[in-house]
């Protein structure tokens, strides 16, 4: 027999335990009770919930039986209590009482807790299927990072309790008079909604410091199963709060539009029956909309709560508005606030889209919107419970088969050519295939000194491997010393009329170099290539070049992996250590990333040019690469210059491929090399102050600077919103 208690909660007067336990086969019986410190029973509530997690680790299958419960229990303090555990022909015994429970919420305890969960039958299964598909190497490096993982300075229930609003704060808030009061619609439909879920987000509206909302709920339970007689005492004790019974299901689309006919509102608020918002929520709603008089749109970070309402987990930081991202997954969820005015231009909820009829509602607010506003910070807790798409993805799989439509459906209405629109690297998570219309002619620009066999890897496959086939090759020949580099040019432009060897004769300069290249390029697109890249995907100038067609877009970076299969380039935040770096370094390709970003399609403020697509238009009305850039930064430097013309700069993770990094040039490592990495430092921070002081659009000011892999920001050393200062010297 084998259990675990997950969540141990106390009450005012009760103790509630959240776990699971199974026998040695599926058909075994378990059974509970509970004891004083007496051994003698006493009343409990029990639920049975399901976990098929646990059936599918312990017996290999889902099985048709709730492993899972919830029981709750009368509490005294400084009392003990024993949870009985029997089955198998065993009878467990667990002891709880104020001072076992307060140690089992300790730092040092959780710590303990998660070395323990790393030894655990979870985690053997975990690994050794993780094993078997990439390898020794590749767990070791996973084991590595989980291990690091238990030394972060704050679990997330620690940072939200230093970083949420204090009493005073709101207090203050509840004083403070807006220019502009917006008011506010918050649209709920209901569904058999649990009392006690339904009063919690209820309250949590009524408890809001800034005054000026109304709740339309519109209730589409069966006859009987109402919750009338709960918001009929609401609404009476407060006018702001109006419901419509409608005796009859009309799906989350017809009951959404229900409730939002009755809005009366400038915004409507999007929520969930069985949520909760923070005190604060429609106060940052209404200070963002006078700072931005112009916003149609708002949304905020959130995170997720158990299902007791006693524990906040995995936050979701977003980055600023992210239309690649948006077509990737559905980032945006809660807190969704929209004009009124616009929802009766785009029209409401479509049932033909339930499942992820707010997926194809936010497509087509965020299309007509003028302004977009993000707001950074968590102002919706979302309740996370087995059969929800938070935590049980395949529970809903029409809800992401109806996702892939609502995508396709925003690209026919952006005139965008998507040829199809399929699972990622999880439900949720998509991916898609462009039609490249008349296979336009790439140029692929790549400079060489010496180190022919890298060379060779990195044109050879492309033309002889790779899928696209309208491509030429400039290679810019600069300064090679080796006399067999020469009979390769002559034999590889011999061998393949599409690659061409033109000389640079100057010192190194990476941007002159390019730039020099350029001037020979006869593509409409312009793909710039280090020379120790070699392909992976055989089809990555398509998925490259998917996005460079787009009107909208200027340049698109690839997903680069070193040697050892681990991430070197997933896109770039500037910011990070100070100027700019590599999103997700060092990770295993096959590990989970931030809420997958490293697996997303999605527009960052730069991408590195060591493997970057751009259109050829867009780089000489940019002035090509700046040449007082000769080595550091003159990549993302262009990348600003591209975001400067209004062009995105998007990241394409299908497009993966292997880069050994440097090894034509050398590292900075004489005191002469330094001193013109710090100089280009200097140079690229003069020349883009603003991003550097406001921090980057694309990455959240809550996640730190310190670190690439998206962790909480370090409240010990960086306070949020303020820039991770540089620690090389500018002179």
């Amino acid at each position: 027999m084998k259990y675990r208690v997950d969540v141990v909660r106390i009450r005012e007067n009760s103790i509630q335990l959240n776990g699971w336990a199974i026998g040695k086969t599926p058909e075994s019986k378990i059974s509970f009770s509970v004891e004083d410190a007496n051994h003698k029973a006493i009343d409990y509530k029990y639920v049975s919930t399901r976990r098929d997690d646990v059936s599918q680790i312990y017996f290999k299958k889902t099985v048709d039986k709730d492993f899972g419960f919830d029981i709750q229990f009368p509490y005294e303090r400084g009392k003990d209590y024993y949870l009985v555990i029997s089955g198998d022909g065993r009878k467990l015994r667990v002891k709880y009482n104020e001072e076992l429970i307060s140690k089992r919420s300790s730092v040092a305890h959780k710590r303990k807790q998660k070395i323990k969960d790393l030894m655990n039958m979870e985690t053997v299964h975990v690994a050794w299927d993780f094993f078997k598909e990439n390898g020794l190497k590749a767990l070791i490096l996973k084991s590595k990072h989980k291990l690091q993982g238990l030394d972060n300075d704050y679990d997330y229930a620690e940072w939200w309790n230093l970083t949420k609003p204090t009493d005073e704060e709101l207090a203050a808030q509840r004083e403070e008079v807006f220019k502009l009061q917006p008011k506010f619609s918050i649209v709920i439909p209901v569904w058999k909604t649990p009392e006690k879920y339904l009063r919690e987000m209820i309250d949590s509206i009524i408890d809001q410091t800034y005054a000026n909302w109304e709740l339309c709920i519109a209730d589409g339970s069966p006859a009987g199963q109402s919750v009338e007689k709960i918001l009929k005492k609401y609404a009476e004790k407060d006018s702001r709060i109006r419901y419509k019974v409608l005796g009859e299901n009309l799906g989350i689309a017809g009951n959404t539009n229900a409730a939002m006919e009755m809005a009366t509102g400038d915004f409507i608020v999007l929520a969930d029956h069985d949520d909760r918002m923070t005190p604060n929520a429609l106060f940052e709603c209404a200070k963002a909309i006078n700072e931005n008089p112009d916003t149609d749109v708002i949304y905020s970070d959130e995170d997720k709560l158990d299902m007791d309402g006693g524990a906040l987990f995995d936050p979701h930081f977003k980055p600023d508005f992210n239309p690649d991202l948006l077509t990737s997954v559905n980032y945006i969820c809660h807190l969704f606030v929209v004009k009124k005015l616009l929802v009766s231009w785009v029209g409401g909820f479509r049932e033909e889209f339930d499942g992820a009829q707010d997926y194809d509602f936010i497509f087509r607010c965020t299309e007509r919107a003028k302004k977009i506003h993000h707001i950074p910070k968590v102002l919706y807790h979302w309740r996370c419970h087995q059969d929800s798409t938070a935590s049980n993805p395949e529970s809903k799989l029409y809800a992401f088969e109806a996702g892939s439509r609502a995508i396709m459906a925003h690209y026919d209405r952006m005139g965008i050519a998507a040829e199809k629109v399929e699972k990622g690297v999880d439900y949720g998570i998509y991916h898609t295939t462009f039609k490249i219309p008349g296979e336009p002619l790439v140029s692929v620009i790549i400079p060489n000194k010496d180190h022919t066999t890298d060379l060779d890897n990195c044109i050879r496959p492309m033309l002889t491997r790779g899928t696209y086939k309208n491509l030429e090759f400039v290679v810019v020949e600069n300064n090679s010393t080796d006399p067999k580099t020469f009979e390769y040019y002559e034999k590889i432009q011999k061998e393949f009329p599409e690659v061409h060897v033109v000389r640079w004769e100057r010192e190194f300069n990476y941007s002159a170099i390019n730039n020099f290249g350029v001037t020979f390029a006869k593509g409409e697109y312009l793909l710039f290539m280090n020379n120790d890249i070699e392909i992976i995907a055989e089809n990555f100038v398509e998925e490259m070049l998917g996005f460079c067609q787009r009107a909208d877009v200027g340049a698109v970076g690839a997903r680069l992996l070193y040697e050892d299969d681990t991430i070197q380039h997933a896109g770039v935040v500037v910011g990070f250590g100070g100027i700019a770096g590599h999103t997700f370094i060092g990770l295993h390709k096959a590990e989970n990333s931030y809420f997958h970003r490293a697996m997303c399609a999605q527009d960052y403020s730069a991408v590195t040019a060591a493997c970057m697509m751009s259109k050829k238009s867009v780089f000489e009305k940019a002035g090509g690469f700046s040449e007082e850039l000769a080595v550091a930064f003159n990549d993302i430097d262009y990348c600003m210059k591209v975001r400067a013309q209004d062009k995105l700069v998007v990241y394409a993770p299908y497009a993966v491929l292997h880069h050994y990094e440097s090894k034509s040039r050398g590292l900075e490592d004489t005191p002469e090399k330094i001193a013109r990495f710090n100089k280009e430092i200097a140079t690229f921070a003069k020349k883009w102050p603003e991003i550097l002081e406001n921090g980057d659009p694309y990455y959240n000011p809550n996640l730190t600077l310190r670190k690439s892999n998206f962790a909480l920001r370090d409240l010990k050393k960086e306070k949020i919103g303020e820039p991770y200062k540089l620690e090389v010297s500018l002179d």
